[in-house]
């Protein structure tokens, strides 16, 4: 039996719902609403936000990759960890598989410099030293690598 629960809803009621049927889990909370986002880490107690960065458009003179330093705030406020779909930069299409790792990298420096937890999410395992690896890799520092937690399927 999994000890977590991904969800992924569109509307707050529905979210609320599914947390209180799932007390005794780890919540991963995940959708494609940067509002909704931001209501359920200000309001819900959940454990992971699971940002999904394919979809995106960037805007003009900077990316969008779903979270910013409010947020960042948010979280460290509900010790929320963020979580990386490591499906999206395994699996993307070509040309998108740049903006998306530019989208992780730029929500690593945030977690860096809030002293936020990371964690991967996925469909396929993979082993710990690829995932501290591609963390490293990815501009982690060593002290977030070291904690690194994953959730698989």
């Amino acid at each position: 039996m999994k000890k977590y629960i991904l969800i992924k809803e569109n509307t707050f009621e529905k979210v609320r719902k599914k947390i209180n049927e799932n007390k005794d889990k780890k919540i991963i909370f995940t959708s494609d609403n940067d509002e909704l986002n931001r209501k359920v880490l200000e309001k819900l107690a959940i454990d992971v936000l699971l940002i999904n960065q394919s979809g995106r458009r960037d805007f003009q003179k900077q990316r969008n990759s779903g979270f910013n330093q409010v947020l960042a705030k948010i979280a460290k406020k509900g010790e929320v960890a963020v979580g990386i779909n490591l499906d999206e930069i395994i699996v993307p299409r070509e040309k998108s598989k740049l903006d998306i790792l530019a989208r992780v990298q730029q929500n690593t420096k945030l977690c860096n410099k809030n002293k936020l937890r990371m964690v991967f999410c996925g469909k396929n395992d993979r082993s710990m030293h690829d995932l501290k690896a591609l963390g490293l890799v990815l501009g982690m520092p060593t002290w977030m690598t070291k904690d690194l937690q994953t959730f698989f399927n």
